[in-house]
């Protein structure tokens, strides 16, 4: 650890959606636009009791998904997660899942120049 200390986050969430596949960068550019800062994908498999068909008109589900973890302020959370439902089409039978988790502790690099100017705390712990 350096000496400068340690920069922990506390009033943030954690962002996750489960999308189509072909979705996940359409749904992160509207979530930028929302104020979230950036994001990370990955592609998944999806199973389940609705594995072949779905509804009444038995549409079929693509199993391929891309799941999506967004880490954003607290404050931001229901305005980036409201953009994601619409853009992603989540009013959909199929279409995903979408959810929000508190993050109790993060640590990453931020600036102190940025830390102090938004009132983060700073933990300075001794190796």
């Amino acid at each position: 650890m350096s000496q400068s200390g340690m920069i922990v986050l506390t009033d943030a969430v954690l962002i996750t959606a489960i999308v189509q596949r072909g979705m996940a960068d359409l749904v992160v550019q509207t979530a930028q636009e929302a104020g979230a800062q950036g994001a990370t994908i990955f592609h998944a498999h999806g199973t389940g009791v609705r594995q072949k068909r779905m509804g009444i008109l038995g549409l079929t589900i693509n199993a391929e998904k891309e799941v999506i973890y967004i880490v954003a302020p607290a404050d931001q959370a229901d305005i980036i997660f409201e953009r994601i439902f619409v853009c992603a089409k989540m009013d959909t039978p199929g279409m995903g899942i979408l959810w929000v988790s508190p993050i109790n502790r993060m640590a990453t690099h931020v600036p102190h120049e940025v830390a102090a100017r938004f009132g983060i705390h700073v933990e300075t712990k001794k190796p």
